[in-house]
Formats: C-alpha cells, structure tokens, sequence
C-alpha cells in the first residue's frame, strides 16, 4: 500500500502542482522481514501487478525490467519500510498525518485491539486520521476518535 498512497500523491500533486509539502514520506510495516525485503526492492510481476493497477497505472509508475515491473524512482523514494509488530511499542516512528491499518486488527482481541489503537492515537497528530480496513470498525474510544462519513466509507480523526 506504501506505493499506492505514493501514486495518489503523485496524481494529485499532477492535478493540483505545489499543493501538498515536497517532503512527504510514507512509512510501510509488516511484522515479515520477508514482506519487507520484497517491499523494500520494488519489483512485481505482472500476476501481483494485475490485482489492481490499471494498466495507465502500471505504464505511468512502473518500469518494465524483462518480466517484471520496477516502481519508478519518483514513487519508490516517498517510501520506506520498517518491520513493526503492532502488540510492540512502536512510538519511535514518530507523528503521523495519516496511519492506515487496514485488515489487521480484525486478528485481535478486542482489548488488543483497544490497546493497539490507543497506541496508534498516540502517534497522531492533533487532527489527524486513522483509515481502517472495510472490515474492520472503532467500536469505542470516543474520547480519542470522531468518525467522519465519507462517500463510500468512514475514516476517524484524531481527537
């Protein structure tokens, strides 16, 4: 997903130049080291890259490299990747605009996941937003989130 938000930045800086800060950086995490490696080289086949990205997409953001996919260096430098287990503190990666855990907390408890989603509040700044997975609600914590309905969908901004 690092790469996705990465692409939708870049559409929309093209539609709107100058209108988003130049030093935009986007944190990915996994608890696999392995998931991070293949991440962190950027390179897909085309059965990976068919599950969701237009081939305008695929030909504006990618490069061809034999039978693979390349991201182009534009997207691939806004993103970096840490390995991270959510049940772990994980404050050092510091304030966040926007944190997107999507389809993983619905393998938690509920008090984990309370837990966890504290911890993730503490890591936003002051009006920031939390996007989670279509699956997945904050059941809770209004002292820490206010739900905003969006067309389709709902995000929560911090409190």
């Amino acid at each position: 997903e690092a790469y996705s938000i990465s692409m939708t930045i870049q559409e929309y800086l093209a539609s709107k130049p100058g209108s988003l800060p130049s030093n935009i950086k986007i944190i990915g995490t996994d608890i696999s080291a392995t998931m991070l490696k293949d991440a962190s080289n950027a390179t897909y086949d085309k059965m990976s890259l068919s599950r969701g990205i237009s081939e305008d997409r695929k030909k504006r953001f990618f490069i061809p490299q034999g039978d693979k996919w390349q991201v182009r260096p534009e997207i691939k430098t806004r993103a970096s990747f840490r390995e991270l287990n959510l049940l772990n503190n994980f404050s050092a990666l510091g304030k966040f605009d926007i944190v997107f855990c999507r389809n993983v907390l619905i393998y938690f408890s509920a008090d984990v996941k309370k837990d966890i989603l504290k911890r993730i509040h503490a890591t936003l700044r002051p009006g920031g937003y939390l996007f989670l997975g279509a699956s997945e609600a904050l059941n809770g914590l209004p002292e820490l989130y206010q739900m905003v309905q969006c067309s389709p969908g709902i995000i929560y901004k911090a409190k």
